[in-house]
């Protein structure tokens, strides 16, 4: 872990950062230009995507010859196919078109399953890659991109082939003066994905982190939001995994990181900005410390982000920006 800056450097505490941040895109085509796009309108200094890109679904197309496909029992032509793929790709959903035999094929063979499953999420995170490069290239706009705990580690390398993105986790990262951390891990989580740790281990890695940094001028991009907060609101889930349900309506509980909410009491940051929630777009106080998860619909397509000035050493202004 080290400190290192993009830019010139500035020591200059009266120099103001806009930050546009969001997270948990999950393979949102749509949203991600949005994202990229709403940046440009608002001006920014910097664009962050906290974590979370990969998709959680993928349908397969079976291509059954003469210019027809088969979606999930609906049969299309090459100019159906194109508007399915595209409102796929919006909803953050892969697809893979094979024909027949290989769909057959993969029926029951796990190992193809989650081959094909990779190269589709792998491509998309390219696709996505292009089009940062294409859009912020002349910008000027630097866009610092993190995976989330459902983010294989692999996607780093896809990451890297970037001109302008920016892989910052486990860094301290010089940004106008302000010092931004990144950390994608997050505390157990019933479905064990790929970017999980237990507290204990969370702390310790993470309080060695976050003592290179001034806290007073510190930015933490963690994943995870902390523990107790307007931030960390989820379903309750039974022993299937099911939403529990009182009186017709659905239980919430906290579900965040108790070694982030206690590091965020020890150091008081300036600002935490966190996603994983989805359901819990909010904003909170810890201590001194503005705290923000902008939420996710990204199966909706719609884009959920925070606008966040930072200036002379203190929050100017902050909001959420949906659409």
């Amino acid at each position: 872990m080290g400190l290192f800056s993009f830019g010139k450097k500035s020591n200059t505490h009266g120099n103001q950062l806009k930050i546009l941040f969001t997270s948990d895109l999950h393979g949102s085509n749509v949203a991600f230009k949005k994202f990229l796009n709403a940046g440009k309108m608002y001006k920014v200094d910097v664009l962050i995507v906290g974590g979370d890109l990969a998709g959680k679904a993928l349908i397969p197309i079976v291509d059954l010859g003469n210019g027809k496909f088969d979606v999930q029992g609906e049969t299309v032509g090459k100019e159906g196919l194109q508007e399915v793929e595209n409102s796929l790709a919006n909803k953050g959903i892969y697809y893979a078109i094979m024909d027949k035999k290989e769909f057959e094929e993969i029926q029951d063979d796990k190992r193809k399953q989650d081959e094909i499953f990779k190269q589709a999420m792998i491509e998309r995170v390219r696709e996505w890659v292009k089009i940062a490069d294409e859009r912020l290239k002349d910008l000027g706009i630097p866009l610092y991109v993190n995976l989330g705990n459902d983010d294989p580690e692999y996607l780093f390398e896809v990451l890297k082939e970037s001109e302008v993105i920016k892989i910052t986790e486990g860094e301290v990262v010089d940004i106008k003066g302000y010092e931004m951390l990144t950390y994608g891990y997050v505390n157990p989580t019933p479905w064990n994905t790929p970017r999980e740790k237990k507290e204990e281990e969370l702390y310790k890695e993470l309080k060695s982190y976050v003592e290179k940094a001034n806290p007073e001028r510190a930015i933490f991009n963690f994943h995870a939001p902390p523990y107790g907060t307007n931030l960390d609101n989820a379903p309750l889930l039974d022993k299937t995994l099911k939403p529990v349900v009182k009186g017709g309506e659905i239980v919430f509980t906290h579900v965040g990181s108790t070694s982030i909410r206690k590091l965020m009491e020890e150091f008081n940051p300036l600002l935490g900005l966190h996603g994983h929630i989805h359901e819990s777009r909010a904003f909170d106080k810890i201590g001194k410390t503005i705290v923000l998860n902008p939420g996710s619909e990204f199966s909706e397509g719609i884009l959920h982000a925070a606008y966040v000035v930072l200036e002379d050493g203190r929050v100017k202004a902050h909001q959420f920006i949906i659409g």
